[in-house]
């Protein structure tokens, strides 16, 4: 386990308060998790191996979509190096508007194990609640990779699967987990 001491969880809102660093670091560890077999496998990727040069329109896009009402970036640091990430969203639309969605939910390969995981989805459940007046949130899991116990273990319960809706490779369909949080 990371000392809590160590650990720097901070949020992003806007895209201009991205800076460099941080976006690189965003793109390695993307790249790093989805080549490691990481459920973080964005549309727009082909199947893994994938490059750096293939993730960052991804994280592009994300941050371009940043806003404090609607989207966050929710970044975890160790001794100023990022350790994991997730983006929180919400729809705009009125009979939606009071629920939130997490993505990408992931932590650096190098870090794994060590709570970063959990600190960030601890984090995003007070700022989902009490920055952005969110009542729940949903996310969707792939299974096969036991998230769906890591979820729990953290409150989320799991209301329906999608059985082998995810193709991660010719021959291997894996369900996607669909959980929520109530705030």
């Amino acid at each position: 386990m990371i000392p809590p001491e160590a650990l720097r969880l901070a949020q992003i809102t806007r895209p201009q308060d991205l800076g460099p660093e941080l976006r690189r670091q965003l793109i390695d560890c993307w790249t790093g998790v989805a080549n490691a077999g990481g459920a973080v496998i964005a549309r727009e990727f082909p199947p893994p191996p994938v490059s750096v040069d293939q993730v960052a329109p991804a994280v592009d896009r994300l941050v371009d979509g940043l806003d404090p009402q609607r989207g966050r970036l929710l970044v975890a640091t160790v001794e100023g190096t990022l350790a994991g990430w997730l983006v929180v969203r919400r729809e705009l639309h009125p009979l939606v508007a009071h629920c939130g969605e997490v993505n990408h939910v992931q932590t650096h390969t190098r870090c794994r194990g060590r709570g970063i995981g959990a600190a960030l989805l601890h984090r995003v459940r007070e700022v989902a609640r009490e920055e952005m007046g969110l009542e729940r949130l949903r996310l969707a899991a792939r299974g096969g990779l036991g998230l769906e116990e890591f979820y729990r273990k953290l409150g989320w319960v799991e209301i329906g699967r999608w059985p082998g809706a995810l193709r991660v490779a010719p021959g291997d369909d894996r369900d996607e987990i669909l959980m929520t949080l109530a705030l």
